[in-house]
């Protein structure tokens, strides 16, 4: 009766997913040299022996949402009645849902990984040459591109199908429903589920939030001559988690949706401003050719994996963030799912995937054009640090130094609007799928967050390899809830009242056709 009692509690959601990240909280910062070699070893076994399975699902994942969304016969179903109309304009739904997808990533990453890909390629590669100018290119744009956002298509759709069309609750568990049914989703499997979507959620957070703890601390050292250390990285976060705390308390009207919009004004000034004083017109010439090497080798590029000279460059690249993705798509899709009511499928998928993939393309084209446009002494010296590659590349430009400013304060305005989106999506997952979700059980989730990530960076040797380790060990479960999410989503589109019309008239349209012949 107890055990029974434990599995349909209504709290064991939130309960048994705050123990585990407590634990690990606790096991990080206590036996820092037993957790770091336990989550080595993970990771060496994870990328190992399954980075085809992450190559696989993230690339199946781009295959279905634009079969969803383009082509399969469900396209114009509505999420939500037939009625229904969207609760958000057009632009502000895009600006919560770039800040909530990709955030502190693409500032941390936008100089610095095609530098790192242009010096250090893949083996076989000649390094700084014309062909690992156009691998970085090619490689950043699959990173940053279809593939990330249909990973967050699949659970962002399948919930909002279930929650807004079929009136269920704001749970990863309830995609399920189609296929264990209503009873079982309620009980210890669809529980399980649920946990697996908040460790993902916590784990890839905090590797985002660790990342933009770096940067920012590196920015302010280069801008101000604020030192990098253990103090000020620990006011950084505990100075933003009051505040990303706050903002998601206050809900997504008030709080999350104001700092969206604030963030695509930053967003805008940042590349209006780079593109105009950068290199412009090689920019504009990198972007339009390092679209057509992105297309035109679209499918081997997403499969390969180093599988013949067994290169370690994918494991640390590709690999790393098809599982960083991954973690992210809970978080991420129940977030969109919740601000996507009455949009068609066909107006989710264009939204979700496609909008957002050619703005990471100029992204990447800005900021890897003035990457090329600098001399190579200084790309290697900024190749030295990760964090601090921005503001030396950024240096080289006009008003550079400016740029670097607007860029500090997008990456404070990006940890907080994917913090509190995340933190909002928790309060959620662990409050039976409320849209108003509990105050106080988000603002537990708002410090242990940012526990996660003050353990992964402070408590080991290597911070920043330890954050995306934890993000691959977090992702690995979710894969098969993913594969199971596409099952499912199309069996309860197959039954959707506009389905059946569909194929009723169609079948109607066929008798008649071959009674007139």
């Amino acid at each position: 009766m107890k055990k029974e009692k434990f599995s349909f509690k209504k709290e064991t959601i939130f309960i048994i997913s705050m123990l585990l990240v407590f634990v690990i909280v606790l096991w990080g910062l206590l036996h820092t040299s037993s957790f770091e070699s336990t989550a080595n070893t993970v990771f060496n076994f994870l990328s190992g022996n399954f980075s085809w399975l992450y190559t696989l699902a993230m690339t199946s994942f781009v295959v279905y949402a634009l079969w969803l969304g383009f082509i399969s016969k469900y396209k114009n179903i509505k999420l939500g009645p037939d009625d229904s109309k969207p609760d958000y304009k057009t632009i502000t739904w895009f600006g919560m849902l770039f800040s909530a997808g990709m955030g502190i990533g693409l500032v941390f990453w936008g100089i610095a990984e095609p530098l790192s890909h242009y010096l250090q390629p893949a083996a076989g590669i000649e390094t700084a040459s014309l062909e690992s100018a156009k691998f970085a290119m090619e490689k950043s744009f699959l990173h940053w591109g279809l593939h990330p956002w249909a990973n967050y298509c699949i659970i962002g759709l399948g919930l909002a199908y279930m929650q807004f069309r079929m009136k269920k609750p704001a749970l990863v568990s309830s995609i399920f429903i189609p296929l264990l049914g209503e009873e079982k989703t309620k009980g210890g499997l669809g529980k399980l589920i649920d946990i697996l979507a908040v460790f993902a959620t916590a784990g890839g957070m905090a590797t985002s939030l660790g990342l933009g703890t770096y940067q920012i601390n590196s920015g302010l050292n280069y801008l101000f001559g604020i030192p990098e250390s253990t103090t000020v990285q620990l006011i950084i976060v505990v100075g933003i988690t009051i505040i990303y705390t706050g903002t998601a308390v206050a809900g997504i009207d008030k709080g999350i949706a104001a700092i969206s919009n604030l963030n695509m004004i930053l967003v805008a000034i940042l590349l209006l401003g780079s593109f105009v004083f950068g290199p412009t017109v090689k920019i504009l010439s990198i972007f339009i050719e390092s679209t057509g090497l992105y297309l035109q080798r679209f499918l081997s590029s997403a499969l390969e994996m180093g599988a013949f000279n067994e290169d370690t460059w994918y494991s640390g690249w590709t690999i790393f963030y098809w599982a960083w993705w991954i973690s992210w798509a809970p978080f991420v899709g129940v977030f969109i799912a919740r601000i996507s009511r009455g949009r068609t499928i066909k107006e989710f998928v264009a939204g979700v995937l496609l909008v957002p993939a050619i703005l990471s393309f100029l992204w990447f084209a800005i900021f890897g054009g003035i990457d090329f446009s600098v001399d190579i002494a200084i790309l290697t010296e900024a190749a030295k640090n990760t964090t601090t590659a921005f503001f030396i590349v950024m240096n080289e430009i006009p008003f550079g130094t400016i740029l670097s400013m607007v860029t500090v304060v997008l990456l404070f305005t990006f940890f907080i609007t994917s913090a509190n989106s995340a933190t909002f999506v928790l309060g959620m997952l662990c409050d039976e799928g409320k849209l108003e979700p509990n105050k106080m059980k988000m603002g537990v989730w708002g410090i242990l967050i940012s526990a996660l990530t003050l353990a992964l960076m402070l408590g080991t040797s290597n911070g920043l390899n330890m954050l995306q380790t934890i993000s691959i060990v977090a992702a690995f479960p979710f894969i098969f809830i993913m594969f199971f999410a596409m099952y499912a989503l199309k069996k309860a589109l197959d039954k959707d009242p506009y389905t059946i019309e569909l194929d009723r008239q169609k079948k109607l349209a066929k008798e008649k056709a071959a009674a007139l012949k």
